[in-house]
């Protein structure tokens, strides 16, 4: 059992699942770790209501659950609490309701028979902005449950708003491509790339890679079959 590291600080957790085991057991291996958690729902009514009022930083959403699923509870949430966190709870690694949480705002996908350690780590790492998935995983998501014979779809009205260099950017993190691999692709430092990526979020309103992913998918900056797409990372 471990703590928080010295002078980080500990993220504040809502749990949401209909499983008072789940809760229970997600509560006890996060407290004995050093995160708080700030509140349980037993549905998805219950954790957009309780999101609202306590303002967690993370909230660790089931998908099926009764009177409201996780997937429209997310909607809410995010809509209503911009800042918070979702990471959707899944028996299945392929799920087919991840690519729609994805969609929505989640910021990536636990299975529940995660490790404690995966677990606390995982909730420590979209607190900071960065999505669980690794981008390559996240694309094969993607590119599972997009369907690549749909016509590309307009490009999102705020594309407009980068330039010519920054747009180059959401196609390749759709590709799957780290900020080391964007450094390479780019000819720029890494340091350089993570001011571009930043920026770029914070035109295009996004909260980490796995929205990015989505975008990049969903504008027809990257479509399932394109080189580097789908399979292994491009470097």
């Amino acid at each position: 059992m471990t703590a928080a590291p010295a002078g980080e600080r500990a993220p504040r957790v809502l749990i949401a699942d209909d499983q008072t085991l789940i809760r229970t057991g997600f509560r006890l291996i996060l407290t004995a770790r050093g995160i708080e958690v700030v509140g349980e729902a037993a549905d998805g009514a219950e954790a957009v209501a309780a999101a609202c009022e306590l303002r967690p930083d993370v909230v660790l959403m089931d998908i099926r659950m009764p009177t409201m699923d996780g997937l429209e509870a997310t909607r809410r949430i995010l809509r209503r609490t911009p800042d918070c966190r979702v990471l959707m709870l899944t028996t299945f690694d392929l799920d087919h309701y991840v690519y729609t949480a994805l969609s929505v705002g989640a910021s990536g996908f636990l299975l529940k028979d995660v490790t404690p350690e995966h677990l606390a780590a995982a909730v420590r790492l979209v607190d900071t902005g960065d999505a669980l998935l690794a981008p390559s995983i996240t694309r094969r998501l993607v590119e599972r449950f997009a369907s690549p014979s749909a016509p590309a779809p307009a490009q999102h009205a705020d594309l407009a708003a980068l330039t010519p260099r920054e747009l180059e950017v959401p196609g390749l993190l759709g590709r799957g491509l780290s900020n080391a691999e964007l450094a390479v692709e780019l000819t720029l430092s890494e340091a350089t790339v993570k001011s571009h990526v930043a920026r770029i979020f914070a035109k295009l309103a996004l909260r980490d890679r796995a929205q990015a992913v989505v975008l990049a998918y969903e504008t027809g900056l990257v479509r399932p079959g394109d080189p580097g797409a789908g399979g292994s990372p491009a470097r």
